[in-house]
């Protein structure tokens, strides 16, 4: 699957393509390409994404899952409206968007995963305890944490899961700008990605 805005098959669709809120968060881009990397996505991967924002990470995997089908799971009818603008944008039409609030409203979904992304929410760790329940064997959870609280909530709940395979990856990511006529390196915020599996 291709879009005009996107023609690529490589990911890593820069920020200012998406339309935003303010003050709805947003995974970047360098983040995102961290984080699709630990998901290890197949052609026909079924994906839930817990806490999809502005919907960058569905519009991504939309795009590198053709045969595949992707959850959106937000709880601000605002922000699902979003979410929808910023995939009609890129002519993804492999997303499902659902309003509910986790982990409440996963019980409901019809579609069991293979991968699972967590991009926040609260509580977590329920959140985490319910996905992994619905998380198909041999699949794929992975979460992000900015938080040292959140980090701690999620290798906690990993290892009471018997989770396999864990990987804990910080971002470090420097992107070079302009300071008045100098060229300097500005830091991107530090995210945690921890990823897990299912066996």
């Amino acid at each position: 699957m291709s879009s005009a805005l996107w023609p690529y098959i490589s990911p890593g669709i820069p920020d200012e393509l998406f339309e935003r809120l303010p003050g709805i968060p947003m995974t970047q881009r360098d983040t995102r390409l961290l984080l699709i990397s630990q998901l290890r996505l197949l052609s026909d991967t079924i994906l839930w994404d817990i806490g999809a924002g502005t919907g960058t990470i569905p519009v991504e995997t939309g795009l590198l899952c053709p045969q595949g089908q992707i959850v959106a799971i937000e709880r601000d009818e605002e922000v699902v409206n979003l979410i929808q603008a910023n995939c009609d944008r890129f002519a993804v039409e492999n997303v499902e968007i659902i309003q509910g609030n986790a982990p409440a409203c996963l019980a409901d979904l019809e579609l069991q995963p293979n991968r699972i992304c967590i991009e926040g929410g609260h509580p977590m760790q329920e959140i985490l305890k319910a996905a992994w329940h619905h998380l198909q064997p041999q699949g794929r959870l992975v979460a992000s944490a900015s938080s040292l609280e959140i980090l701690y909530i999620i290798s906690e709940t990993f290892a009471k899961l018997q989770a396999r395979n864990i990987e804990v990856v910080q971002s470090v990511i420097n992107h070079l700008e302009m300071r008045g006529t100098r060229q300097t390196f500005a830091a991107v915020d530090p995210m945690f990605i921890l990823s897990g599996e299912k066996l």
